[in-house]
């Protein structure tokens, strides 16, 4: 999955076309790196899941 990809997906989270994305274990590190350098990063929320899986949402209110 390359940066182009991971930004587009976490667009659609923002703009609502996406209510939620499951993020599998081998491809985290790469989509954090992404999520991180976001200027919006406090407004998306990782579940962690069984098996190492991560569920991101985004929230409308940056958490603290």
């Amino acid at each position: 999955m390359d940066k182009q990809t991971i930004n587009d997906i976490l667009n659609k989270l923002k703009d609502g076309e996406l209510h939620e994305y499951h993020v599998a274990k081998e491809q985290f590190l790469p989509f954090r790196d992404v999520l991180v350098a976001r200027e919006d990063f406090k407004h998306f929320r990782g579940i962690a899941k069984q098996g190492g899986h991560v569920v991101y949402h985004y929230l409308k209110e940056p958490r603290s």
